[in-house]
């Protein structure tokens, strides 16, 4: 055979095997983006069974919209497209073969920050060229103008506010509330609490069925922030100082939703009132004059439940406000803590870096070991609702056993308001020895402290410190004005009160 028919024998072998190949990956592609072959290997049941009751599966037109729909770019983002599908492809598969479904935290996949990551807005668009669908609300609307208005700026997708259009969640809302929840219920009080001495007293909010356990913390020194070898620490932490803390009342638990409806339901304001004339009203000292939240949009408690669990997504102003309509209905003087009197409850008189014993280099789960070969919860489980025990969400405060003081969920569950401003170097600033210090003057975010139910071990240590983040906690908010009572991107934020020990009370 010559050379030239050799050569033309290699090409048209080479082209009838680039066509079989081209075939076989083509025939692997159309199959492997099926829905069946999505639901193939897909190790959560609960999750086809949403998706099969969504507005994707389930509506008016019966269009169903495939998995692949919404899980890969669209297929004109070739290069992405074809990316995006392999990696994920070979990271369920993996998952499928070798990961113990029943480990994984499934309440913790459903939630935003993890949908943002495995939907693509280009693919939302792509189905949906128009943002207004027939019968849309008229709030809706708005909302739909302001995105398409500030898409660039405000670096959202569609799947931030429409979570549950594509696997079913009756418990989420995007709507809002009409009117205040009814509370648990009980005696509804007529007289605030008598106080004559420095013990533990249950606070009652005349005209309310709902009290307050505040528990007497007496004053003490002790060394804030962390030592510089402490595990896990963050500069911001140091240098350790010595401070003074004057006797106060504390909460026993975080403000719950039965408390913070009572406020609610005795201040609602109604509609969108202009917050220059809620500001003006929440300067005075008359308490039929404070005018509390307006409805929030959705289920505030995200449909975790209400009652004694801790209230959730409300602004620092929010939280003053609560503070100041408390004051006027018991008569004292009811506040957010300082972060100088946060630590030293949060340690009920202990030093280490939680109020209990442990290295926060055991509890931890960052890290490539502690990734690979898990971490050791054994003593911090039993007191701190956080990343491993939590279900991603927010839990009842007798899960959790109260630290020396008697306080509970000091670390955990929520993060708590501070009165401080933050700033990362305001521990420079206190002079050793300082006696109830109150942070900087002044600044752009607040104090949080105690980490919350999706935190790492590392983050609810006791000197741990982290901050608002106001303009990234209302990135979705529809309105506009934008909300100064509720936060729409964070749920794991509340607060506790202090009251002020009473003139002619002597405090030990």
């Amino acid at each position: 055979m010559t050379s030239r028919k050799k050569n033309l024998l290699l090409i048209l072998i080479g082209i009838v095997a680039g066509i079989v190949v081209t075939a076989v990956l083509n025939t692997v592609y159309v199959k492997t983006s099926t829905n069946d072959s999505c639901m193939s290997c897909h190790v959560h049941e609960a999750a086809d069974a949403s998706w099969m009751k969504s507005v994707h599966h389930q509506n008016a037109s019966g269009t169903v919209t495939d998995c692949a729909e919404c899980h890969l770019p669209p297929e004109d983002h070739v290069a992405g497209h074809f990316l995006v599908k392999t990696k994920m492809g070979i990271k369920d598969l993996f998952s499928y073969v070798f990961k113990n479904k029943e480990k994984i935290n499934w309440d913790r996949k459903g939630e935003l920050d993890y949908a943002v990551k495995i939907v693509y807005n280009e693919s939302c668009l792509e189905c949906h060229q128009t943002l207004f669908p027939e019968g849309v609300s008229d709030d809706a609307i708005c909302a739909h103008l302001y995105y398409e208005d500030n898409a660039e700026k405000l670096d959202i997708q569609c799947i931030s506010c429409h979570l549950d259009a594509g696997h079913y969640n009756p418990d989420y809302k995007h709507s809002s509330m009409t009117e205040a929840p009814k509370t648990t219920g009980g005696v509804v009080y007529e007289t605030a609490a008598e106080v004559t001495e420095f013990k533990n007293f249950t606070e009652t909010v005349p005209g309310t069925s709902a009290s307050i356990n505040m528990i007497a913390v007496p004053g003490g020194e002790f060394e804030m922030g962390s030592a510089s070898d402490e595990a896990l620490r963050n500069d911001d932490e140091g240098p350790q100082h010595k401070v003074r803390v004057s006797p106060f009342f504390m909460a026993e638990v975080e403000v719950t939703w039965d408390q913070y409806w009572a406020f609610f339901g005795e201040t609602m304001s109604e509609g969108r009132t202009a917050p220059a004339t809620i500001y003006a009203n929440n300067t005075r000292e008359d308490i039929d004059a404070v005018s509390g939240p307006t409805p929030p949009f959705g289920a505030p408690d995200q449909g975790w439940g209400q009652g004694s669990r801790p209230a959730i997504t409300m602004t620092h102003y929010g939280a003053e406000t609560f503070c100041q309509w408390l004051s006027l209905k018991t008569g004292r003087t009811y506040r957010l803590p300082t972060e100088a009197e946060w630590e030293y409850a949060a340690r009920g008189g202990t030093s280490t870096p939680y109020y209990f014993a442990g290295d926060p280099k055991k509890f931890t789960s960052e890290g490539i070991v502690r990734k690979l070969f898990g971490s050791d919860p054994t003593g911090i489980a039993s007191n701190v609702i956080y990343a491993l025990n939590s279900s991603n969400r927010t839990d009842e405060p007798a899960k959790v056993a109260a630290n020396p003081f008697g306080l509970k969920n000091m670390l955990g569950n929520v993060m708590e308001y501070c009165s401080d401003w933050y700033a990362e170097d305001a521990y420079s600033k206190v002079s050793d020895g300082a006696v109830d210090p109150k942070g900087p003057a002044s600044g752009t975010e607040y104090v949080v402290r105690g980490g919350y139910y999706a935190s790492d071990a590392a983050d609810v240590r006791c000197a741990a410190r982290a901050h608002t983040e106001h303009d990234a906690w209302l990135k979705t908010d529809p309105q506009n004005p934008k909300s100064i009572w509720w936060y729409s991107d964070i749920k794991g934020i509340g607060f506790r009160v202090v009251c002020e020990v009473p003139e002619g009370i002597v405090a030990e």
